[in-house]
């Protein structure tokens, strides 16, 4: 252990997630690069936020919430929103000092056994780190969940997911079926139309759109249900799954057009298109799966942290198997107000934690 850097917090992941955990970690006397460390693959700040295409402008974007100790204040809602959240974010690092390290690939996160004081292993492309207590803030970003359908490989068109989504202007012309019920599917459904010869919408049940406004005791009884699978071992179903899709002017015209007609879910996909049982067909030049993200957690397999049911069983932030262990980010608190207030929490209970398991005398 003598070439390994030793501290009480690693931090995996600098976007609202991990930098909420950060701030708090500061605010209440941790140092940087002392007492914890951020680490972040990206080669810039932004988290996920500098990846989205450029057409989702920050005024097009909802419910980003700021982070802790700071406002977005004086946005140009017409400048993209990658552009806009990632100058935010780099001010915010800058401002609180939080000497994030980047670019920082973790490999595995793994139990220390031998030295008897209770640390896991960080093991990264820039070295190794031995922690007391880890707050995973990975997101999602980086596990786009693709689909398999029979055929898929014989298809001579592009396929792409909402993570390689350029913007609607590389649809010009073409014959583009969407898949996917959530928002992404159809924010893209909309730009698109304008641009593609066609558009065709699929998904495997029909979408669930939300009238009203959607307060704060609806926002809580949603969070609540999706608290209760994780709190079950079972994997996170998105927020907007369990919401709905709010019924927007922008929404309810593109329904009276015919670009929001969903089509149930095809059974295969051939070299032009796709097609379902009854024999009906639609031919495609692309593909474009809006089929959502799951749970960039691969580091965390060495633990064996995985239930029956397929998730990570939680208890608030904290991993019910390992307590050192929190996800911020994960399930409940995967959305910008839901990450400022779960790095809160993380950092709260990780300062029980230390206090009480103070570590071994050498």
């Amino acid at each position: 252990m003598n070439d390994i850097r030793e501290v009480d917090v690693v931090v995996i992941g600098a976007g609202q997630a991990g930098l909420s955990s950060a701030y708090h970690l500061r605010r209440t006397g941790f140092v940087p690069d002392r007492d914890f460390v951020v680490l972040d693959h990206s080669p810039g700040p932004g988290g996920a936020w500098r990846y989205r295409w450029p057409s989702l402008t920050y005024g097009t974007v909802h419910g980003m919430h700021a982070l802790p100790g700071m406002e977005l204040t004086g946005a140009d809602p017409a400048r993209p929103s990658s552009e806009v959240i990632t100058e935010y974010f780099d001010r915010y690092e800058r401002a609180f000092g939080l000497r994030v390290r980047r670019p920082v690939d973790v490999r595995a996160v793994r139990a220390v056994r031998e030295n008897g004081d209770g640390r896991l292993l960080v093991e990264s492309s820039e070295g190794s780190w031995a922690t007391r207590a880890l707050i995973s803030a990975t997101g999602t970003w980086d596990r786009p969940f693709w689909p398999r359908y029979p055929g898929q490989e014989t298809f001579r068109g592009r396929q792409l997911h909402t993570a390689q989504y350029p913007g609607p202007e590389a649809f010009a012309g073409l014959r583009v079926v969407v898949v996917g019920g959530g928002a992404s599917g159809t924010q893209h459904l909309l730009e698109i139309a304008p641009y593609a010869a066609s558009t065709t919408w699929v998904t495997r049940r029909p979408p669930v759109f939300r009238e009203g406004p959607f307060d704060e005791e609806a926002g809580r009884a949603a969070v609540a249900l999706v608290e209760e699978r994780v709190r079950q071992g079972l994997p996170p179903r998105s927020v907007v799954s369990v919401t709905g899709l709010p019924l927007t002017d922008a929404i309810r015209q593109g329904i009276a057009d015919g670009v929001l007609d969903r089509q149930p879910m095809f059974d295969r996909i051939t070299p032009d298109g796709v097609e379902w049982k009854d024999g009906r067909r639609v031919e495609a030049d692309v593909i474009l799966w809006a089929t959502g993200f799951r749970p960039a957690v691969d580091h965390l397999a060495p633990l064996r942290l995985r239930e029956p049911g397929g998730g990570i069983r939680m208890e608030g932030t904290r991993v019910a198997a390992d307590p050192r262990i929190h996800l911020v980010g994960y399930g409940p608190s995967a959305s910008t107000i839901g990450a400022n207030r779960a790095g809160r929490a993380a950092v709260r209970d990780i300062r029980r934690l230390l206090a009480e398991q103070p570590l071994a005398a050498a």
